[in-house]
């Protein structure tokens, strides 16, 4: 093999295609918008020795703390740290959580020098308290590294990256859980069928997705990975999330026409996708697995740091920083606690299955019912005023079922005074359940084009995207610089003020006056419930685009208000 400068570490005889150098031996690109895509095509992907070099160029631009570790620290360090003996008995640290280090056709010496490495990184980095990616990443690294000195700068450096609004590698335990949930709503959104069947077949939804990151760097064949590491590199942690989402839609098509055994241990489900993408080389081509991910219309990185934090901040009000074992979601809805006269136990968790990670930890709390309180929009009011998110559920005299997810606290009407006027986030959806469920999400949501780019002054430029479809109309969601910090509110995701919208009636979630309450408008309501909360109607909305949601004019038999109780507590 030619590429002794780069490839030290690896075994030929298993890299297949990959040991067989073509294609640009040199690289001569400074605009990132060429360079990203580039990266996206696999201009280097076929000549290892040029990816080296680009890799360690990346990764040398990358903006880091003063004081970072480099080579020349690992030389002097690793024999102090790591002895003589066998590298590969040398013990993985704590925060990777008992996560292998993959083979990716290392030799073994490259095995043992990931071993050491990791252990180096943990003497410079007593800060890190989580981090189960990083053992796979120093795997690949070193394919592409003169050296094990040369690889733990490299590591080094995507742990120190201290640019703002870029993230590389979590290393904390929070971090790690909040990605979990922030890629459980992403899925919700962007792969509904595929997660329709990970709810229907796994006990907790949220323990099989918080393998995403596993999926991607672990379980994928060494000729996958190495092309999504081409992108992170390039655009960031972004990618990572299309990737996983990728493999969700891919999973579930394989799924397709089999039978489905039902519900079963959240266990079997997680080991039934990592078996999956695993195998993922005999029906998916490394393109074809990035074409897919760049095919999903995404959210911007800005978007998806906001849903990030919201979630970051449910699990600090919950004590959840560190690691220790998540709440079954399915316990959320518990048979021997939960009583609607309106859905069951069954529908209630399909229901809490759209509901958004950070509230899906919560237990439902039954805040108002009119068989109860009556039929007084007053007492609605006094009774859900204080609460955020909240569920409407309705139930007609023709026995129709349907209702709504309400992001916001119903005291907000009070801010525009005795004029009634909507308010609310992107998050609102509303659903019914017959002829059968279906959700309808804000329209933004599905159709991303219809929310024009931003370009904000002083915005950091890595935040502005270009379209993933090529030279169609852009696909993503731009987002102009929030008014506040987002850090002062718990669910700032998905607020109107981010987007610059080509019509307020795609935006018109909530409104609440004396007289009525309205879900949904433009171009009609989704819902609309009269003072007595007694008669009601339907139609399709410009916000949702939904269908009506029941018969159009219907009578109330019987509402419920859900509130989101912290299930830890109880």
């Amino acid at each position: 093999m030619t590429e002794e400068d780069y490839g030290f570490f690896v075994d030929w005889d298993k890299m297949g295609e990959l040991a067989k150098s073509s294609g640009p031996s040199k690289l001569d690109c400074k605009d990132p918008r060429e360079l990203k895509g580039l990266a996206r095509q696999g201009h280097w992907a076929k000549n290892h020795k040029l990816r080296a070099q680009i890799y360690q160029q990346l990764i040398k631009a990358i903006p880091c703390r003063t004081v970072t570790p480099d080579g020349e620290v690992y030389r002097d360090i690793v024999v102090n740290i790591t002895g003589k003996k066998d590298p590969t008995c040398i013990p993985l640290p704590e925060f990777v959580d008992d996560t292998p280090v993959p083979k990716y056709c290392l030799k073994k010496d490259g095995i043992g020098a990931a071993h050491k490495i990791l252990a180096c990184v943990a003497s410079q980095f007593p800060d890190i308290s989580h981090c189960p990616m990083l053992p796979a990443m120093t795997s690949l690294l070193l394919h592409f590294s003169a050296d094990e000195a040369q690889c733990f700068e490299a590591v080094s450096r995507l742990l120190a990256c201290n640019e703002p609004g870029r993230r590389m590698l979590d290393q904390t335990f929070l971090a790690f859980e909040s990605s979990c949930m922030t890629f459980g709503d992403l899925a919700q959104k962007y792969c509904p069928s595929a997660h329709k069947l990970i709810v229907a077949t796994a006990q907790d939804v949220l323990e099989v997705y918080c393998d995403w990151l596993c999926w991607v760097l672990g379980d994928l064949p060494f000729s996958h990975v190495v092309r999504v590491l081409d992108v992170f590199l390039v655009e960031g942690y972004k990618v990572l999330y299309r990737v996983a989402l990728a493999i969700l839609k891919f999973y579930r098509k394989h799924k397709a026409g089999q039978a489905q055994l039902g519900s079963q241990d959240s266990a079997g489900v997680r080991s039934d996708i990592r078996a999956f993408v695993q195998g993922i080389g005999s029906s998916v081509s490394p393109e074809k697995l990035l074409e897919k991910a760049f095919s999903i219309r995404l959210f911007t990185r800005k978007e998806i740091s906001l849903l990030q934090l919201a979630n970051e901040k449910s699990l600090q009000q919950k004590g959840i920083t560190v690691k220790q074992r998540r709440r079954n979601v399915h316990l959320a809805v518990d048979a021997e606690n939960f009583s609607s006269d309106i859905v069951s136990t069954k529908e209630m968790r399909d229901i809490w299955s759209w509901i958004p990670e950070r509230f899906a930890l919560c237990q439902p709390k039954l805040l108002f019912t009119t068989s109860k309180h009556g039929c007084s929009l007053n007492r609605f009011y006094s009774h859900c005023e204080g609460h955020e998110p909240t569920l409407m559920l309705i139930k007609t005299t023709d026995r129709e079922v349907c209702g709504a997810y309400l992001s916001t606290d119903w005291e907000e009407r009070k801010r525009s005074g005795n004029k009634l006027s909507f308010f609310g986030t992107g998050e609102c959806f509303v659903f019914r359940m017959k002829p059968e469920m279906d959700r309808f999400e804000w329209v933004v949501i599905r159709h991303p084009e219809r929310a024009s780019a931003v370009h904000t002054q002083g915005s950091p430029t890595h935040d502005t995207e270009t379209s993933d479809q090529g030279n169609s109309t852009a696909n993503n969601l731009m987002l102009a610089q929030p008014d506040t910090d987002p850090s002062d509110r718990l669910s700032p995701f998905l607020a109107t003020r981010h987007f610059h919208l080509s019509s307020l009636n795609s935006s018109m979630f909530m409104a609440g006056g004396m007289d009525s309450i309205i879900i949904g408008g433009g171009d009609g309501n989704a819902l609309y419930l009269d003072a007595e909360l007694n008669h009601g109607r339907t139609a399709r909305c410009a916000t949702f685009e939904n269908p009506p949601l029941c018969s159009e004019n219907f009578q109330v038999a019987l509402l419920e208000v859900w509130g989101f109780e912290d299930g830890q507590s109880t």
